[in-house]
């Protein structure tokens, strides 16, 4: 997927626009319902174990299937996957906004938000690819800040987006929204030069989907079933046994297999690990801050759902600014300064915002939102370029895979694992999701995470004041996709 001389072809700008705004229906759908649940929950009963699925079951078929989308990429070739990808998006979008009150609606609505995960799953890891390819090394931070960055804009526009449509037009609106996105996107392809090839010999392994779907599947469920039943139930433990042993065995796999469905030998390289892992901990972080401020803004303080939304603004605005000056922090010097100042701001600002939480003023809270916003503005482009970068024209589609797989995991066990917090920490709260110590001590996990991000940011990204030049990882040549299955 390189072009050559892309560097000086102004098509390659329309490619970024493709590519740019289907990564951002993807991101906005990550958030965008978060303001419409309680409206949502109203209409379609929906309890809240319930609401939070409709957020988790996107990310974690998301999550459990973008590896597969990279490697559907080389079996079919990028333009076909990302089609069909886009289609299944938009489609599963109708019956999200179509799903039905009464007993029927949760199972409806949950069901369409997995398809929507599958649909962004094509897309994902193929995106990435096609835009780091697209540029030369001195315009991809450039590139990555506008593709990375305005998507990441809209995770944070999300809730008001969400606020907006719900308020005065309907929560389903929310979903009929990405109809016209996805049709606009599928013209654009059509006319941008994305390429068709495919990669030859390229397998898929039924039993290894399986795998990793059931694997995450059952290790999430079991996370957010103990912020209820406790560590200590058996279907908890079993949950969490099961779904981490199978997990264990997927791994091992990839491990042995010569054409895996992940290729986890990227890891051998320290600063790819670091991007990654640093990416998987900030979407941990972000998307529990995200779902839960919404809730925290309607229930506890009493705003509509347009105010709730307007309410971020304080968190999108900094982030907006601050992701093109981490792109050119990142062409200027790499991607250990930008990173690790981003991620100490994101871990000071959780926690100023935390504090302000229990006395339910939200001008107390502002400053802590922009400085989150700031952080993950210097933040997200800057890891994804890199850990992009750093291999192989023939590895990117498999990198952006295990990158989008470890990014996504870490957000919906984000959700689950401060759904727990939250849950366990409350008392009871007829009629709310939440009460003000609970979100307090979920924000807390947030800051951890966001903390520990910057210690493996610290210890793992690479000590340089240049980019790192591309194709510093290779696959060994027998493990190249490109070699077929051996």
């Amino acid at each position: 997927m390189s072009a050559p001389g892309g560097e000086a072809s102004p098509k390659r700008w329309l490619v970024l626009v493709a590519m740019t705004g289907s990564l951002s229906m993807i991101m906005l759908d990550q958030t965008v319902v978060s303001v419409a649940l309680p409206t949502m929950g109203r209409d379609l009963s929906l309890s809240p174990a319930g609401q939070q699925w409709v957020v988790n079951a996107y990310v974690l078929a998301l999550a459990a299937l973008v590896a597969l989308g990279g490697k559907a990429a080389d079996l079919l070739g990028p333009r076909r996957a990302f089609r069909s990808g886009v289609s299944l998006f938009f489609l599963a979008s109708v019956g999200c906004g179509l799903a039905p009150a009464g007993e029927f609606g949760e199972a409806t609505i949950l069901a369409c938000r997995t398809l929507q995960g599958a649909g962004a799953a094509l897309m994902v890891p193929v995106s990435g690819a096609i835009v780091i390819a697209s540029f030369g090394p001195g315009e991809r931070g450039r590139a990555m800040a506008i593709f990375a960055g305005i998507s990441q804009i809209f995770v944070a526009l999300g809730p008001l987006i969400g606020g907006l449509l719900t308020e005065y037009v309907s929560w389903r609106a929310v979903f009929f929204l990405n109809v016209p996105v996805g049709i606009t996107t599928l013209v654009l392809v059509a006319i941008a030069p994305v390429p068709a090839a495919r990669v030859r010999g390229t397998r898929i392994r039924p039993l290894d989907v399986v795998l990793v779907v059931a694997g995450l599947a059952a290790t999430t469920f079991g996370i957010q079933l103990a912020g209820t039943d406790g560590l200590s139930s058996p279907l908890v433990l079993a949950l969490l046994v099961g779904g981490l042993a199978t997990t264990g065995w997927f791994v091992v796999r990839q491990v042995r297999a010569t054409d895996p469905l992940i290729h986890v030998r990227l890891f051998t390289d320290r600063a790819f690990t670091g991007d990654t892992a640093v990416m998987g901990f900030v979407q941990f972080g972000l998307l529990g801050l995200v779902l839960y401020s919404s809730i925290y803004l309607q229930e506890l303080l009493g705003f509509g759902p347009m105010a709730a939304g307007l309410a971020v603004l304080p968190l999108i605005l900094p982030l907006t600014v601050a992701a093109q000056l981490g792109g050119r922090w990142f062409d200027r010097a790499g991607v250990r300064g930008p990173v690790i100042t981003g991620l100490a701001l994101c871990a000071v600002g959780t926690v100023l915002w935390l504090l302000a939480l229990p006395g339910l003023d939200y001008a107390l809270q502002t400053p802590g939102m922009a400085l989150v916003g700031v952080g993950l503005g210097l933040t997200l482009s800057p890891t994804n370029t890199d850990a992009l970068a750093r291999v192989g024209v023939s590895e990117r589609t498999q990198a952006s895979g295990v990158v989008q797989t470890v990014r996504q995991l870490g957000g919906t066990l984000g959700i689950a694992v401060i759904g727990a917090v939250v849950i366990a920490a409350d008392g009871e709260a007829p009629g709310q999701t939440a009460e003000p110590s609970g979100i307090t001590a979920g924000f807390w996990v947030a800051a951890v995470a966001f903390a520990l991000a910057a210690l493996v940011g610290a210890a793992l990204l690479a000590r340089r004041d240049t980019p790192v030049p591309t194709g510093t990882v290779k696959l060994p040549a027998s493990r190249d996709p490109s070699l077929g299955s051996g």
